[in-house]
């Protein structure tokens, strides 16, 4: 009897035909790649993140972030498009875990509150690594690469998320009920980013464009969407 016809042999005593083997060979096989690329992923994510802090962005080569994650040049470029979209990489992490975290943390009480809650921890997180996230905020418009759409990906779901305050607002009275959400939501997020590209271009500080900077613009804004 041969090495296959025991295997399934053996199968049939397990309830399996030469079906159910190939089915499981192939899932294993398969959960293997995905871990196998999901690994390369994450040693490219941590070697940028890590270069792009001791070195900086511009100073930063792909071949450098590919001999620090242990891959090969081309093989970089199969997870990022160039080292723009090497960034997005490292970001998009970041700025997912922080708004899913800030959102789960909402307090009760007015929009204005709850909007500076959530943008108080994307500030936070900006201030960690100001470098990173000054060549990031550069490099949003008009970015291209498969992390860059997973970044805009992630801004569309937060619009959503912000457009979900506004509708709890206008459920509890505060905010008039004829207001569309969704462009509430937009011009909440052009405010953010405003006060985002003040900083990143020198006018202030990370902390003074939260507050009093982002505060101020955003009452302003809940003014006029008033009953």
């Amino acid at each position: 009897m041969t090495m296959v016809s025991i295997e399934f042999a053996h199968s049939k005593v397990k309830g399996l035909d030469g079906r159910g083997i190939r089915r499981n060979v192939l899932t294993t096989v398969m959960s293997l790649r995905l871990q196998h690329k999901l690994d390369k992923r994450e040693r490219l994510r941590r070697a940028a993140f890590e270069l792009f802090t001791e070195r900086g962005f511009e100073a930063t080569t792909t071949k450098a972030v590919a001999e620090r994650a242990g891959v090969a040049t081309g093989t970089l470029f199969l997870y990022a498009k160039d080292k723009p979209d090497l960034l997005f990489l490292v970001m998009h992490d970041r700025l997912a875990s922080t708004v899913d975290d800030r959102f789960a943390t909402l307090p009760k009480g007015p929009l204005l509150d709850r909007l500076m809650h959530v943008f108080a921890g994307i500030f936070a997180m900006y201030g960690e690594h100001p470098a990173i996230a000054i060549a990031f905020v550069r490099q949003l418009p008009g970015a291209k690469g498969n992390n860059a759409d997973q970044v805009n990906a992630l801004t569309f779901a937060f619009l959503h998320r912000v457009a979900g305050l506004v509708r709890e607002a206008q459920d509890q009275g505060e905010l008039a009920a004829s207001i569309e959400p969704l462009r509430a939501a937009t011009n909440v997020f052009a405010l953010y980013f405003g006060a985002l590209l003040g900083w990143i271009s020198g006018f202030t500080t990370l902390e003074a464009a939260l507050e009093p900077g982002l505060r101020s613009s955003l009452a302003l804004q809940i003014r006029g969407l008033l009953p």
